[in-house]
């Protein structure tokens, strides 16, 4: 493709985040072409606001475009990315990989299959302060990365019960899934993506199922308890090899202060990445003198991680060739972690990775 020539761009899904990504792309100087949805309702919005052509069929969409971005629930990614990439189209799919692990997959092998890419949307990766840590770390300044405590938490922030994402048929989980799978990923990638070993976890219900849940604002409509089956928060273990380990809290309700730290442990230095803050500080010592220990506050230029991330996407896309950013095969690590986290949940106990498959850990004997 020239590289003077906008890549004409589909968006699948038509919701809010549809939205959202279709104001990136024109700031971006792409060709938006249109979008799909079922819903009429969502494709006369659509087209009303952005003077675009909509399509209810994927054959329609696919034979206008280079790319598609895929912001539908949970349940449908793997029905439209196999689609596309079965079609030769570029893919930028919205986390998570999927609602399940075998949908996943399902992802991965079209993927590999594929004449075309498929690009995983961990917008959080293209923060300013996380690429100024991989930076560092490229540079040895940490040291060995040994440990991660990693958190995303709200006091109060149930979407609205009763949409798709408190519906464990179409989301496939709750806080873990939603908006856990970006600490997840992010504690992957400062740790380079390790095998993981070993998820011992605990989900819970709390909030989300009860008549008298207080908030002050909610995203969506309510519809009250009856709209809600799955979890509102999690606490994880997360072992991995060459002794590496996470610590995860995630919580999309809970009775303390909102909490979005990053902590990084390595051998030389830490530090402290505040996501909702965008705050990053590095905590090092030395025996230079005396001993002492330093702190020091890094000042980096905000960015749209969203709009950095469509970047890296059209990009490749013009230049015909997969971003290796983002890859499909780390969405599926990820979406691995998820599940042994509800499985160890279910079963409560610790599950054991081998890289394909997550097992119970046998309970020590009494005897």
């Amino acid at each position: 493709m020239n590289s003077e020539t906008p890549v004409r761009v589909g968006i699948i899904g038509l919701g809010n985040i549809g939205h959202y990504h279709a104001d990136r792309l024109l700031e971006l100087g792409a060709n938006l072409v249109g979008g799909l949805d079922i819903q009429a309702d969502a494709r006369r919005r659509f087209a009303e606001k952005y003077d675009v052509n909509t399509y209810e069929e994927k054959g329609q969409l696919f034979a206008d475009v280079d790319a598609v971005i895929i912001t539908t629930p949970n349940r449908f990614h793997e029905e439209y990315a196999v689609a596309a990439l079965d079609a030769g189209l570029d893919v930028l799919l919205e986390k998570p990989l999927a609602h399940s692990l075998e949908s996943a997959e399902n992802i991965v092998d079209a993927a590999e299959a594929a004449d075309g890419f498929c690009m995983v949307g961990f917008n959080n990766r293209f923060g300013s302060p996380v690429e100024v840590i991989k930076h560092h770390q490229s540079q040895g300044r940490f040291g060995e990365m040994q440990h991660i405590e990693a958190n995303y938490m709200r006091r109060r922030g149930i979407p609205g019960r009763g949409s798709w994402f408190t519906s464990k048929n179409i989301a496939g989980g709750g806080s873990v899934i939603d908006i856990g799978v970006h600490a997840i990923d992010l504690a992957l990638f400062f740790l380079d993506f390790p095998e993981v070993e070993e998820v011992s976890a605990v989900t819970r219900s709390q909030f989300g199922n009860r008549d008298d849940y207080a908030f002050v604002e909610m995203w969506g409509e309510d519809v009250g308890p009856e709209g809600f089956n799955v979890d509102d928060s999690a606490s994880a273990f997360i072992r991995c090899a060459d002794g590496k380990t996470i610590s995860l809290e995630v919580a999309w309700a809970t009775n303390r202060p909102t909490n979005d730290e990053f902590f990084l442990r390595g051998t030389d230095a830490g530090a402290l990445f505040d996501r909702g803050n965008h705050e990053l500080t590095i905590y090092e010592s030395g025996v230079g003198g005396r001993n002492h220990l330093t702190e020091s506050k890094v000042e980096t230029q905000s960015n749209d991680t969203h709009k950095s991330e469509q970047q890296i996407f059209l990009d490749a896309v013009r230049e015909g060739e997969a971003p290796g950013v983002n890859t499909p095969e780390q969405g599926l690590e990820v979406q691995r972690v998820i599940d042994a986290i509800y499985r160890s949940s279910e079963m409560g106990q610790a599950v054991q990775l081998d890289g394909t498959n997550a097992t119970a850990e046998p309970t020590p004997s009494d005897d």
